[in-house]
C-alpha cells in the first residue's frame, strides 16, 4: 500500500512525488513516456533550446555593426538539434534522480483505474491510500479539413524534425505559435502565421502583443483569418469575406491544448472540457 500515488510524471506530479517522498511517504508515480512530460520533453525545455541557438545564430548575423566580425555564420540544424536532445536527456536524468533521492518509486506505462484509489499498469494492480491525478494535456487538433496529413505536425513532431523546411504555416498564433514562429524565421524559414483573432497572444495585454508582433517583422501575420483547409501544399483561409491560399512545405497546428482524460471517468470525477473540476 502506497501513501501516494501519482500518474503523470510532468511539473506537477514529479515536484508532488519528491516532496512526498523526502517527507518520508511511501510514493509510486506512473508515466507513460518520459519523466519530466510535455514541459521537459516537447515543451519548454526544448523550445527554449532552440530558441537559444536561433539568438547566438542571429547574433552573428548583426554583430558587424557592434564591430565584431565573423565569416559567413551558418545555422547547422542538426547540431542544434542533437543540442536540444542533450539537454532534455540531461533533465531527464535530473529528474530521475530526484526520484531516486526521494525514494519515490517509478512505473513506466499506460495507467488505468479499476476502482477506488488503485492504479492498473501492465496488469499489475498498485493500491494507494491518496492518488494524485496530473495527466497534463495534449495539442488540441481541430476539425479542419486535412489536417491529418502528412505536413501537418504539433509541437510534438516539430521538435523531431530531421531538415528545416523552406515554408512553414503556423496555425494558431499564441504563445505556441509564436514562439515556433521565432525560431524558424530566426533561421531562414519562411513562415506564415494564420490567427483567427485580430493580435495574437489573445492572453497578453494587447499593447505587449502589438509590439511583439512587430519584432518578428520578418514573419507574415494574417489576424482576423479563419482557417477553411489544409492540404499538401498549403493552408486554406478566409478573411475579410475573401478566400486565400499560402503556400507551405510544413503546417504546425498550434490552436490550443487539451487536457489528458481518457479513463478518468471511471474515478466518478466532475470531468469538463477544461480538465477535472476540483475545489
Amino acid at each position: 500500500m502506497y501513501d501516494l500515488i501519482v500518474v503523470g510524471a510532468g511539473p506537477a506530479g514529479y515536484v508532488a512525488a519528491e516532496r512526498a517522498g523526502h517527507m518520508g511517504k511511501k510514493v509510486l508515480i506512473v508515466e507513460r513516456e518520459h519523466l519530466g512530460g510535455v514541459c521537459t520533453n516537447y515543451g519548454c525545455i526544448p523550445t527554449k533550446s532552440l530558441l537559444n541557438a536561433a539568438k547566438h545564430y542571429v547574433y552573428g548575423l548583426e554583430s558587424a555593426k557592434f564591430g565584431v566580425h565573423f565569416d559567413n555564420p551558418s545555422f547547422n540544424f542538426s547540431e542544434a538539434m542533437a543540442w536540444k536532445n542533450e539537454t532534455v536527456e540531461t533533465l531527464r536524468k535530473g529528474i530521475a534522480f530526484l526520484m531516486k533521492q526521494g525514494k519515490v518509486e517509478v512505473v513506466s506505462g499506460e495507467a488505468s483505474f479499476p476502482g477506488g484509489k488503485s492504479v492498473s499498469v501492465g496488469g499489475t494492480v498498485y493500491e494507494g491510500s491518496n492518488l494524485l491525478i496530473a495527466t497534463g494535456s495534449t495539442a488540441f487538433v481541430p476539425p479542419i479539413p486535412g489536417v491529418d496529413g502528412a505536413n501537418v505536425v504539433t509541437n510534438r513532431e516539430i521538435l523531431s524534425l530531421e531538415k528545416l523546411p523552406k515554408r512553414l504555416a503556423v496555425i494558431g498564433g499564441g504563445v505556441i505559435g509564436v514562439e515556433f514562429a521565432s525560431f524558424f524565421s530566426s533561421v531562414g524559414v519562411e513562415v506564415h502565421v494564420i490567427e483567427m483573432m485580430n493580435e495574437i497572444c489573445p492572453m497578453m495585454d494587447g499593447e505587449a502583443a502589438a509590439l511583439l508582433r512587430k519584432q518578428l517583422g520578418s514573419v507574415d501575420f494574417q489576424l482576423g483569418a479563419k482557417v477553411t483547409g489544409v492540404t499538401d501544399k498549403g493552408v486554406k483561409y478566409e478573411k475579410g469575406g475573401s478566400e486565400f491560399f499560402i503556400e507551405a512545405d510544413l503546417v504546425l497546428m498550434s490552436v490550443g491544448r487539451r487536457p489528458i482524460t481518457a479513463g478518468l471517468e471511471k474515478l466518478g470525477l466532475d470531468i469538463g472540457r477544461t480538465g477535472v473540476a476540483v475545489e
